[in-house]
Parts: structure tokens; sequence; C-alpha cells
């Protein structure tokens, strides 16, 4: 499939990979930044200000974007993380103008004080109705641990104290810093004309911001080992979570760290499956590769009851340290691949799957990977590129946070209680 990218004068860079037998196309604003690059003192703003760029711009009210969305029957949404906020519609064709104009407007957005107002009421109450759920809570407080100083650990909502203080000056301030042309890519997928796309944001983005924006603290980090318990009585279940080092986005042992992920963690027929969840032990056991820009973690979540939790950290930790020792086997191997082949391929069928991944992609490594060449990566691994990996990233040194009504875990060897 083709392949375009252009950039603009003012340092917006397009994307884009055509697919005419497609019947939509998918088009996405991909700003880097997020709460790793937030101050103290302005925790959660990122967020709050993925909700205000849809409150209204100069000639459009809150009601004039959603209805003009609805209108051309477009798929539309957005999403904050720790390292971008994203802006995306998925539409019919014809309706790629109006589209795009949409978005491109919302993304000078007017953040008048009396929406600002209203809309903080709408974050505080997402933060308390966060609070709530467990699990969420429990992988906030996990993440805090294991990042420490570096921002990462920062957390994508903010606090009630963050957000209470946060004024629209402090907001207007962000935007102006971070939703520079520079920091922002735009990518497109599906059924489209390359030429008159572009002509599009030139006329709609050429007098953006030129301001020219990074990203500090681009710095690897592995974490401490250690064990820490977190105690919260009314939570019914124990929450446990693993975390060490992993490559970074643009490190080639990703694939390897990936496929090792899948063979400790995945859903069915893994490591910790086996180990966990068949024999009855805990209800939940996974692993998760994450890759971010400058660094990468591992992490291996489990729920259970509270009093089985001391066994299966140590159930855990046994399989980390065997795994460790002695890497995955063939059979494993092949198995975490052919998982890892079929996610990719179910994950790009559509325009919208498509133009997520070469955004992410660019994002992160400034390299277009069509689907053909990612499928190469994860088939390519080998035994010998899974010793290199856990050589690299020992995943048996690991911050275990434990999340629960218990006031305290013995009996864990290796790990301090």
């Amino acid at each position: 499939m083709p392949f375009y990218s252009y950039q603009l004068p003012n340092g917006l860079q397009l994307i884009g990979e055509s697919s005419p037998a497609a019947r939509s196309v998918a088009v996405g604003f991909f700003v880097r930044t997020g709460s790793r690059d937030e101050q103290p003192q302005e925790s959660g703003v990122s967020h709050f200000l993925e909700h205000m760029v849809f409150k209204g711009t100069e000639k459009r009210t809150a009601w004039d974007v959603n209805r003009d969305f609805d209108r051309i029957g477009a798929n539309y949404n957005a999403y904050t993380s720790e390292e971008n906020t994203v802006y995306y519609a998925n539409v019919l064709p014809e309706y790629l103008p109006p589209a795009v104009d949409i978005l491109t407007d919302i993304l000078r957005p007017s953040l008048r004080p009396e929406d600002f107002d209203m809309e903080k009421k709408v974050i505080l109450e997402e933060i308390e109705m966060y609070e709530d759920q467990p699990g969420s809570v429990a992988w906030d407080r996990s993440r805090r641990l294991y990042y420490g100083s570096h921002p990462l650990g920062n957390s994508v909502l903010g606090t009630l104290e963050s957000i209470t203080a946060l004024t629209r000056e402090q907001m207007q301030a962000y935007f102006q810093r971070r939703y520079a042309a520079n920091n922002i890519l735009v990518a497109i997928a599906g059924r489209f004309e390359w030429e008159p796309f572009v002509e599009l944001i030139a006329s709609a983005c050429s007098g953006w911001n030129r301001d020219t924006v990074g990203r500090d603290h681009r710095t690897e980090w592995r974490g401490q080992p250690g064990l820490h318990v977190l105690t919260r009585p009314k939570v019914q279940q124990e929450y446990v979570m693993f975390m060490c080092g992993g490559p970074p986005s643009t490190s080639r042992m990703r694939y390897a760290a990936d496929v090792t992920a899948i063979a400790l963690g995945d859903y069915s027929g893994s490591r910790l499956y086996w180990a966990l969840v068949d024999p009855g032990y805990a209800d939940s056991a996974d692993c998760t590769y994450v890759e971010n820009d400058g660094t990468g973690t591992v992490y291996v979540s489990i729920s259970c009851e509270p009093e089985d939790t001391a066994a299966n950290v140590e159930r855990t930790l046994e399989v980390l340290r065997d795994v460790q020792k002695n890497a995955i086997t063939p059979a494993e191997l092949q198995q975490a691949k052919n998982k890892c082949l079929s996610r990719v391929v179910r994950g790009n069928e559509r325009p919208i799957g498509r133009m997520q991944a070469i955004a992410a992609a660019w994002t992160y490594t400034g390299e277009y990977r069509d689907v053909d060449t990612e499928l190469a990566h994860f088939d390519a691994v080998t035994l010998g590129d899974v010793r290199e990996y856990l050589d690299a990233y020992p995943i048996d040194q690991d911050t275990v946070v434990v999340f629960g009504p218990l006031p305290e875990v013995r009996g864990v060897s290796g790990q301090p209680a």
C-alpha cells in the first residue's frame, strides 16, 4: 500500500497509508504530550485539556462540535496517556474534508472560562469515580512507586488537589507550550487522495504555533527491587503488581520483549496462566510489555483472595526466576510469536487500526513500518534474541506492590517484607 509523508514549513508532520480497497478513512492528530510532560503544579492538565478541546472554538460551540461530527456519521473520540494526546475521526471517504475541518478547528480551542469551570467539576467527579475502582488505583499507585522521580510515574488524571488548584491561565500556557506544530503528527489511513489531503491540512494548519517543542527526561528507568504493601481495608481482593525494566520503543529488543511477555502472561496458555489461574490460585494473572519514549517496562499483575497473596507472590516470582534462568521453550516461543502475528494482522485490518499503528511507529521512531515488515520482525525473533533481552533486562528484579486489605505480606523469599 502506498505510503506518503510531508512536513509543512511550520514543522507539522503528515503521514499517510493509502488503501484504495478500503471503504472508510481514519485521520488522527497525535500531540506528543501527556502527563510525563507536566509540571507538578499542573498535574492532570493534559487530560483536562483534552476535554476542553471539545468545548468549542471561535466558530463552534460544544453543541456544534458534536452536531457536525454526527451529521457526517463520524466515529470520533480522543484519549490521553502518559506520552500522547490523540484526537481522531473515522468517516466515509466523501466526508474527509468536513472531518478535517472539525478536527483542525477544535485543536485551537477557545478555553472559555465558563466552560473551564464547568468541565473542572466533571474532571473532579472522574477522579473520585476512579478512586472507587481498586484495580485502576492499584495500577496508578504501583506506577508511582516504581518510577519514583521519573516523570512516567505522573498521574494522567492528576489529583483532586492539583485539578482544584489549576487555573485557565495555566492551561492556556500549557497549550501554547506543548501544542506547537512541530510537536504534532497528523496520520491518515484508508481510502483517500494524498495531495488534496495535504492541501486540506495546509490550509487549516499553516498558521499554527512554530515554536520548537521537545521532551525532557528521556532516560531509561529500571526501578528498585523490593516489596511495598499498600493497605486499603474496604477492598475485597488483593492486587499485586510486579514491575521491571524493558527496552525502549527504539530498541530492536522490543520484539523479543513482547514475545516473552506473551509467553509469560497471555490470558490463556501462558506460564502464569497455568501456574496461577488454571489451578484456581488466582483470578487473573497477566504480563505486558510497554514501550515508551526512552525506556520500557514489563508489568506482571495478579488478583486473588487476600489469604492466598503470599503464596501467589511466591509462585509468580518462581515463574519469573525460572524464565530468567532458562528463558522459554521453543514451543512457547512459536506459540507466542503466532499470537503476536495474529494480533498485528487483526489490529491492522481496518483503516482506524492502521492509522494508529503507523502513527505510533512514527511518533516513537520516525519510521514507517508496513504490516509485512512488522510481521517479519516478530517472526524473526529467536531463542537467542530472548536470551539477549533477558540478560539486558532481567525480569526477576522486580518492584512488587501489593494493594488491598492486607496490612502486611510475609514469607516471600528474596523480597523484604
